[in-house]
C-alpha cells in the first residue's frame, strides 16, 4: 500500500479526481463497473479510511469521511455511491469499536488489508429495510446461519469479497430474530445476476444477488435482533452512517453541477446582448438560488457527522435527524442540478454531456432509504409523538 497524504484533500488530490472524472463518462456510456477507480482507491488506502491506524488504516473519523465522499462524488458520483456501501460498513465497525463493542473488529482489519464489503440488505417490496426481512435465516448446528433469499441493489457486485446480509430466523428458541452475518464471495450458494441497466448511477453495478443457502459461520454472525424498530447500537450505526454518506454523495454531485453552471455562464456569450451569459439577470438568479441551497447542506452534514462520531444522544430525534438530512440533501441536489441544467442549455440533453449525466445520476437519490414519507414520519413522531393506533 502507498503512503499518501492522509487528509481527504491530499488523498483525493486533483490529479486523481480528474482521472476519475474522465473515466466516469466511459463507465456511464458502457454501463461498466468502476474497476480502475476502485483499484486506485484501494492502493491509496481509501478502503481503510476510517480504520484506526493501529489496525492498519488511515484513522479518519466520520467527519473526514463525509468531506472525502463529497469530494469524490464531485468527480465520479457513481464511484462514490458504489464505494459508499463498503465505507458504511467500516464506519459502523469504527463507531462500535469506539464505544467498546469489538464485534466488527474483524471487518476493520480485513478492510485495511483490501477486502471489499457490500450490503445485502435491500429486498424487493420490503419497506421495513433494516427492521425486517423476507430472507430465511436457517440456524445450523455449528452456530452458523444459511441464508436463502433475493437481495436487490447490491452495489459493488463485480468486486465485493464480503457481503453483509440479514434474514429472519423463525426456528430457534428465541425466534423470531433478525440475524445479521457476513458471507464470502467464493460461497457456491451465492449467485449474482448481470441485470443492472439503469438510466443513472450505472457504474455502481448494483446487481441482484440470490442466496441459495449461503453460509455465514458462527464467528461472522454479528447480531440477533427482534424484528421491528430498535434502539440497538448496531442498527442505529448502520442507519446513521448510511444516511450521512448517501447525503455526502448527492451533495458532492450538486457541488459539481453548480461549478459546471458557473463555467457555462462565464463561457457563453448572448447573441442578443453580446454580453457573457454570466451577466444575464435570470442566469445570475438561478445560480444564486442554487448556491444558496448548497450553503445550507454542507454545515448540516458535517455537524451531524461530528455528533454521530462523538456519540451525542439526540433522544427522540435519533432517527429523525439522519433521515431528514438525507431527504433535504437529495432534494437540494435535485433542485441545484435542475437550475444548473437550465443555465447549461440544450447541450445537456445530449448523451456524453457531464451535466446531463449528473441530471440522470441525481434521480437515484429518491430510491435510497429513507424515503421522503419515512423521513417525514420520523420527524412528525419526534415533534408530536407516535400516532395513535
Amino acid at each position: 500500500m502507498t503512503t499518501p497524504n492522509t487528509t481527504p484533500e491530499g488523498l483525493l488530490d486533483e490529479d486523481l479526481l480528474e482521472r476519475f472524472r474522465e473515466r466516469a463518462a466511459r463507465y456511464d456510456r458502457d454501463n461498466a463497473f468502476f474497476a480502475e477507480d476502485l483499484a486506485e482507491l484501494r492502493d491509496a488506502g481509501y478502503l481503510g479510511a476510517v480504520v484506526p491506524a493501529e489496525l492498519g488504516g488511515i484513522g479518519w473519523d466520520l467527519t473526514d469521511l463525509v468531506r472525502a465522499q463529497m469530494r469524490l462524488a464531485s468527480a465520479a458520483p457513481a464511484t462514490a455511491l458504489g464505494v459508499n456501501m463498503h465505507l458504511v460498513w467500516t464506519s459502523v465497525a469504527r463507531l462500535l469499536r469506539d464505544r467498546g463493542d469489538g464485534s466488527l473488529e474483524f471487518l476493520l482489519r480485513e478492510a485495511a488489508s483490501g477486502e471489499v464489503f457490500a450490503f445485502g440488505i435491500s429486498e424487493a417490496g420490503n419497506d421495513l429495510m433494516l427492521f425486517g426481512s423476507d430472507t430465511v435465516a436457517d440456524p445450523q448446528p455449528d452456530g452458523g446461519i444459511r441464508y436463502t433469499g433475493r437481495k436487490i441493489f447490491t452495489s459493488l457486485s463485480p468486486a465485493w469479497t464480503r457481503l453483509g446480509v440479514h434474514g429472519l430466523d423463525t426456528r430457534s428458541d428465541d425466534a423470531p430474530k433478525l440475524v445479521y452475518g457476513f458471507i464470502d464471495r467464493d460461497d457456491p450458494d451465492v449467485r449474482t445476476f448481470d441485470d443492472w441497466d439503469t438510466i443513472g448511477m450505472r457504474a455502481t453495478q448494483s446487481r441482484t444477488t440470490v442466496l441459495d443457502g449461503a453460509y455465514a459461520p458462527a464467528d461472522r454472525i454479528v447480531r440477533r435482533l427482534d424484528p421491528g424498530p430498535t434502539d440497538d447500537s448496531f442498527a442505529y450505526a448502520i442507519f446513521a452512517c448510511f444516511e450521512l454518506l448517501v447525503s455526502s454523495v448527492y451533495t458532492g454531485l450538486a457541488s459539481r453541477a453548480l461549478d459546471l453552471a458557473v463555467e457555462s455562464a462565464a463561457g457563453r456569450v448572448s447573441r442578443k446582448t453580446g454580453a457573457p451569459r454570466s451577466e444575464d439577470l435570470d442566469v445570475r438568479r438561478r445560480i444564486a438560488e442554487a448556491a444558496s441551497r448548497m450553503d445550507a447542506i454542507e454545515p448540516q452534514l458535517l455537524a451531524l457527522a461530528r455528533d454521530v462520531s462523538d456519540g451525542v444522544d439526540h433522544g427522540a430525534w435519533r432517527f429523525a435527524r439522519p433521515s431528514g438530512l438525507k431527504m433535504r440533501a437529495v432534494e437540494t441536489a435535485r433542485e441545484v442540478v435542475d437550475r444548473a441544467v437550465r443555465v447549461g442549455g440544450g447541450r445537456t440533453f445530449f448523451a456524453g454531456d457531464e451535466l446531463g449525466r449528473l441530471q440522470r445520476d441525481v434521480l437515484a437519490g429518491v430510491f435510497h432509504p429513507s424515503s421522503d414519507d419515512a423521513a417525514l414520519g420520523a420527524i412528525a413522531t419526534a415533534r408530536l409523538g407516535p400516532p395513535r393506533d
